[in-house]
């Protein structure tokens, strides 16, 4: 009896444990047609989606990026003391790091050292849910560290199983590199397969037009489909960075006896990096299939024109800027008059949610594919 009142009164007094603290850093190399503040400040909604607490906030002006450090030596030395009277558990670093620069600061700073890359794949392996996302992800994680040579150094086991290391290749970072390519190769191999599966069942998909939904990540894209396909829609919806992954393929009827196959896909983001792009090609695959793309964005947020252009450039590198594309502002039941009216003429103003513009937005589909709609 002791002992049951005992190990109850320890579950009570129980601690959860605390979040990793995080020191947000960035060099700022004053890019007039690239502004840091905007892309600073997503940066720090992507750090918070992971669960980290954010402590602090540095950003060095620079003409240029340091080789050496990125930060140069003064500012490192400047960073590492600031670590420490915060008490911070990892460093975040809004720029890319480079090898010789990630070893030197590591050097200065014996922390864990997530920068932004690392911090999306990191964002990605928590919302991996299918056998394919998840390979998907190992994918780029392994990639991403071999061609950045982490993997077996120390660096990795500052870590610790935090921010960085989530997923599927946690464990399998720690292997020697000849293995790593030999996972690298085992895991293209697995999706090729995936990609000629996909392939196959675009082929045998029937008559029904396809119709695909891009934009940048937390748009709206999956609510938008759950709207469109009304009952039949059931897609993951979650107001965070990347809740999808895994492309949701759903039957929409637009009306006057037509029907489209409609495809959820991954969102985009400013400098999506290019391991993402490679493991997830299979996904976007689905775009260059779509007969019409629905190009989302976010009308309520500020920063929407800056989005809607990150997208516009990375379909263009995808060679899909040609393909004939829709654009669709959501969330407009955020908007007052006047900032509806300073939207786009060309755009369609709905509001997934709300069940606004729906209607409308199904008779453009019809009328850009072609078929007039019911009157």
């Amino acid at each position: 009896m002791a002992d049951r009142d005992h190990q109850r009164h320890a579950r009570l007094n129980e601690v959860a444990p605390r979040p990793q603290r995080a020191l947000l850093a960035a060099v700022d190399i004053g890019d007039r047609g690239a502004p840091l503040a905007p892309e600073f400040a997503e940066f720090a909604a992507l750090a918070r989606a992971t669960g980290v607490e954010i402590v602090g906030e540095i950003v060095q002006k620079l003409p240029h990026v340091d080789p050496a450090t990125l930060f140069g030596s003064g500012k490192a030395r400047e960073i590492a003391e600031r670590c420490k009277e915060l008490d911070v558990d990892v460093l975040m670093v809004f720029n890319d790091l480079r090898p010789r620069q990630r070893a030197n600061l590591e050097k200065v700073v014996p922390l864990a050292i997530v920068d932004r890359t690392m911090l999306i794949l990191d964002i990605f392996a928590q919302h991996a849910r299918s056998r394919e996302g998840q390979l998907q992800v190992e994918l780029a994680q392994l990639r991403y560290r071999q061609s950045n040579l982490i993997g077996a150094s120390a660096a990795l086991s500052r870590l610790g199983g935090g921010v960085g290391t989530r997923g599927p290749g946690e464990t399998k970072l720690e292997v020697d590199r000849r293995k790593i390519a030999a996972r690298v190769t085992l895991l293209g191999r697995a999706l090729e397969d995936v990609r000629k599966q996909r392939a196959t069942r675009r082929s045998g998909g029937g008559r029904d037009p396809f119709v695909a939904l891009v934009g940048y990540t937390n748009v709206g894209k999956s609510s938008l489909l759950n709207r469109l396909a009304g009952t039949g829609g059931n897609a993951f919806v979650a107001d965070q960075p990347f809740a999808t992954l895994d492309p949701t393929l759903r039957r929409v009827y637009l009306g006057a006896g037509r029907s489209i196959r409609l495809a959820d896909t991954v969102g985009f983001i400013t400098a999506l990096p290019q391991e993402l792009i490679n493991a997830f090609r299979a996904t976007l695959e689905e775009l260059d299939a779509a007969d019409v793309l629905l190009h989302v964005v976010d009308a309520s947020n500020p920063d929407w024109p800056r989005q809607r252009a990150s997208v516009e450039g990375i379909l263009a590198e995808l060679h899909l800027d040609a393909k004939p594309t829709l654009l669709v502002c959501n969330k407009v039941d955020r908007l007052d008059a006047a900032a509806r009216g300073a939207l786009p003429p060309e755009a369609l103003q709905v509001s997934a949610t709300a069940n606004d513009g729906i209607d409308r937005l199904r008779d453009a589909i019809l009328e850009r594919l072609g078929v007039a709609s019911a009157p």
